[in-house]
């Protein structure tokens, strides 16, 4: 039996997140072939790193090579639309970093041209594809875990301990916004992912320690349509990393953070009789293996052979660029918000874009 010729790539954007995408092409066994981005000093920076020949400042030019198959898109986010739109034009498949869009109409467009184009769009919330996220979905779905009664959600870091952040993550312009979209995106995308659609949103920001146009601390109260409630944390105001979830339900609770040592998913259930308040049973889960990036790469190229669906689809972004929008909205006001009465074309920032 012959081996399938590998996959042939393009990376559009050279910053620090296409390193991710680039590992996860190589250990899917496809072939980054070009690489495009208008910074010429990063563009060289990645085509010596990386070993590719073919190396533009155009990414027009990238997606007009035909060997090119499919394509990355880790532009700074006000790039997602236009980049996006341009790669399904010429009929390739896309893995988009988040957020889809800052836009729910530009998502949308997104969305359609791809389905038009008839190719594949998938939307970089790469902890759908961590181990931990998949063995509680795998728990969730089980039953084990009873009724969802409460989902917290916390991401957050401190840019490394700098005293500044980068102009396309600080600049309202090219960010679209802070913490809350950076890190929140992914959060809300979990929410989703775990507790199904929400309900209603309130939440909060500010600006606490950089010299920046958008929030660096926010948090978000959720309530789902089933009834649940959950809370989103993010912040670049936190002293080292975090990445945790917290799962509870009527049977049992789910929880996981990379904060202390070795990322470790703890099952907490009564399943032995004689347990205590204080020591109910535990089954911990820990993962080898790639990392998320790149398991949500190699989902990629699984979605695009038609090895499975594709884990998280241009809808589910437009979903969690909903659900920021939607915090913004309601930080603005003070107010809670229905997600009811926040849909495509009817947010105050889609009337005023």
């Amino acid at each position: 039996m012959s081996t399938p010729k590998a996959l042939r790539v393009g990376i559009i954007g050279a910053g620090g997140i296409s390193n991710a995408h680039y590992k996860g092409y190589v250990a899917g066994g496809a072939q980054v072939v070009a690489v495009a981005d208008v910074n010429l000093a990063a563009l060289e920076t990645r085509q010596s790193e990386w070993g590719v020949r073919q190396a533009f400042t155009d990414y027009e030019q990238l997606l007009a090579l035909p060997e090119v198959e499919a394509v990355s898109i880790c532009t700074p986010n006000a790039f997602h639309y236009p980049a996006t739109l341009a790669a399904a034009k010429a009929g390739k498949h896309i893995l988009c970093e988040k957020p889809i869009s800052l836009s729910l109409a530009e998502a949308q467009q997104m969305i359609e041209a791809c389905r038009t184009a008839g190719v594949v769009l998938q939307i970089n919330h790469h902890l759908r594809s961590s181990g931990a996220a998949c063995k509680a979905k795998q728990i969730l779905e089980s039953g084990e875990l009873g009724r969802v009664t409460f989902i917290r959600l916390r991401q957050a870091h401190d840019w490394g301990g700098t005293n500044a952040v980068r102009e396309s993550f600080g600049k309202k312009a090219l960010s679209g916004g802070g913490t809350l979209l950076d890190n929140g995106c992914h959060l809300f995308d979990l929410a989703r992912y775990f507790g199904g659609e929400v309900e209603e949103i309130f939440a909060r920001t500010a600006t606490l320690k950089f010299d920046i146009e958008v929030e660096d601390t926010a948090h978000a109260s959720l309530r789902f349509e089933s009834g649940a409630l959950g809370e989103i944390e993010a912040a670049w105001t936190a002293t080292g990393w975090e990445e945790g979830f917290w799962i509870y339900g009527t049977k049992g609770a789910l929880e996981y953070t990379n904060r202390y040592g070795r990322p470790m998913l703890r099952f907490s259930h009564r399943t032995s009789p004689g347990t205590t308040w204080a020591e109910p049973d535990h089954t911990d889960h820990t993962f080898a293996g790639e990392p998320s990036h790149t398991r949500h790469v190699g989902n990629f190229l699984a979605a695009i052979r038609g090895e499975r669906p594709v884990i998280c689809t241009g809808q589910d972004g437009l979903e969690a660029v909903r659900l920021v929008l939607a915090a913004y909205e309601s930080a603005r006001t003070g107010q809670p918000l229905r997600l009811e009465d926040f849909r495509l074309g009817e947010t105050p920032q889609e009337e005023t874009a």
